[in-house]
């Protein structure tokens, strides 16, 4: 029988400290070829936009695809996992939760192999649901004390500052610029919504890493064609999916700025088969979009942890 998630269900099962590890071998299984990821496609039509991300883990025993329907100013997402050998339905989840701690733990796991292993300053850039996980999993990986964190609106920043900051015990401060957040810090990270740049790359200190993970359409930018060009290794999870949807790239590919070549995959990364940080001073950029392969893995562990404690419900189907 096929078991129903609800978000509720998913939140009492998954951690960051599970996500980072399931994702991680993910991306592992990318950069050995023995997984596979399909790009975002999106079917509009005049009310909306239905958005299907399909991939496998043959490894593991899954194939799946998660699925989100934006229409009327809502959003409803959803996860399929199949049995890769039988292609039985094992789940059906809700998926909001299980995307924003996967899109977490991808960012976290980015850090871990190309920002400075002593990096101990962040740079906020957002103060949103995907912000939150974004936070958790750069904490989780290296040893950051002091954070400072940047949105439009004063209160929300300030909230999610005493929010975030005594939850993790880290001194997060929320400022009143993106220049303030970004400079200096070891770590930069773009959680937001905008069309256009909030990162410039002058802003950056020798060393830094960034992590872009807010856009995934052609038309939207959070960086700069400096933060860019300042990038001494660019790292994507996609470079498939990033030549369809990363505005943030492909900008600068079409400006001359940058070439697709130059550009490589976070799996190939954690598989050992390209180096991550070569130099202390080095800028590093980790451009993130968001890939199917991080709902399968997270998603197949969330199925066999639910069955393990006998949560969630059995459907027929």
């Amino acid at each position: 029988m096929t078991l129903y998630l609800t978000e509720h269900d998913v939140e009492q099962i998954v951690t960051m400290p599970d996500a980072l590890r399931v994702v991680e071998e993910a991306f592992r299984a990318l950069g050995e070829q023995s997984a596979t990821n399909r790009p975002r496609q999106r079917v509009r039509v005049p009310d909306g936009v239905l958005q299907v991300m399909p991939g496998g883990l043959p490894a593991r025993g899954y194939v799946g695809f998660k699925y989100y329907a934006s229409f009327r100013g809502k959003t409803r997402f959803w996860f399929h996992l199949l049995d890769a050998h039988s292609g039985d339905l094992l789940a059906v989840m809700q998926a909001d939760r299980l995307g924003q701690q996967r899109t977490g733990a991808a960012s976290g796991v980015a850090s871990k192999y190309l920002a400075r292993p002593d990096a101990a300053t962040l740079g906020l850039l957002g103060t949103g649901w995907q912000a939150e996980s974004q936070l958790q999993a750069v904490c989780a990986v290296l040893p950051i004390r002091i954070a400072r964190c940047y949105s439009r609106e004063a209160e929300r920043r300030t909230a999610f500052a005493q929010k975030l900051g005594a939850q993790l015990g880290i001194e997060l401060r929320a400022v009143d610029s993106a220049e303030e957040a970004a400079r200096e810090a070891d770590i930069v990270v773009t959680a937001t919504n905008t069309r256009e740049p909030v990162l410039r790359g002058e802003w950056l200190a020798p060393g830094a890493h960034v992590n872009a993970i807010g856009s995934n359409r052609a038309e939207a930018r959070e960086i700069d064609d400096e933060t860019v060009s300042r990038s001494a290794l660019i790292v994507v999870d996609s470079i498939e999916q990033s030549k369809i949807e990363s505005g943030d790239l492909i900008g600068p590919v079409e400006r001359g700025r940058l070439s697709w070549d130059q550009i490589h995959e976070l799996g190939a990364v954690v598989a050992g088969k390209i180096a991550g940080r070569r130099n202390r001073d080095d800028i590093t950029l980790f451009k993130s979009n968001g890939i199917a392969v991080e709902d399968v893995a997270l998603g197949g562990w969330v199925y066999e942890r639910a069955r393990e404690i006998g949560a969630g419900k059995e459907i027929v189907i």
